[in-house]
């Protein structure tokens, strides 16, 4: 496992030679981005390196606390969706990870056996279940990425507000530059896919 972690990293950072987003190997002019720019896809490669070594981080958490990687997105989606207001349903989960029904079920049926989320009727429309997450789940990310984060974002105490908003802007066209490409829907983990990656929240 530390072998495919180390690899995972080193795939992140600079690409495999013949790597189809120009990695080593590929011709120079095919592993420039539109823009002409090699410092775009330098910026690129350091994106998707943070992205994997927060998943690898991600998976830790799932495997110290008996979960599925995918079981965490759901929490992500779910803390997502309550700090926007959002009322969170399966179909919420299902539509932000790219899971088909079953796949959603399979996930919150986990989730709730650990005790890490609830099902609640909707008071104004008995017909729709709500989701919300437990305490504890709260309280475990809290204990695992409180740390993480607190070093992650230290560095921005020194950027000012055009440096902070230039690095926002990237961020959010980045997101939606990967949410144009988004999969469709997705079988459970171990069950199977029907097309793509379950996609998972990125904020």
């Amino acid at each position: 496992m530390a072998t495919d972690a180390r690899e995972s990293r080193e795939n992140a950072a600079g690409g495999r030679e013949g790597s189809p987003d120009g990695g080593a190997g590929t011709p120079r002019d095919a592993a420039l981005p539109p823009s002409g720019r090699a410092d775009d896809l330098a910026l690129f490669h350091l994106l998707r390196a943070v992205t994997v070594e927060y998943g690898l981080r991600q998976n830790e958490f799932a495997a110290a606390h008996g979960m599925h990687p995918t079981d965490v997105r759901a929490l992500v989606c779910l803390l997502d969706a309550e700090r926007a207001g959002t009322p969170a349903t399966a179909g919420l989960v299902a539509t932000g990870l790219g899971l088909n029904s079953a796949g959603t079920t399979a996930v919150l049926d986990r989730l709730e056996s650990l005790g890490l989320i609830a099902r609640t009727r909707d008071p104004q429309d008995r017909r729709r279940v709500l989701l919300t997450v437990e305490d504890r789940a709260k309280t475990l990310g809290r204990q695992w990425f409180g740390p993480l984060i607190a070093r992650t974002t230290a560095p921005l105490r020194d950027f000012d507000e055009n440096q902070l908003g230039a690095i926002r802007l990237f961020l959010e066209s980045a997101l939606g530059a990967l949410a144009e490409d988004a999969p469709g829907p997705v079988s459970a983990p171990g069950r199977g896919r029907r097309g793509g990656s379950p996609r998972s929240n990125p904020r």
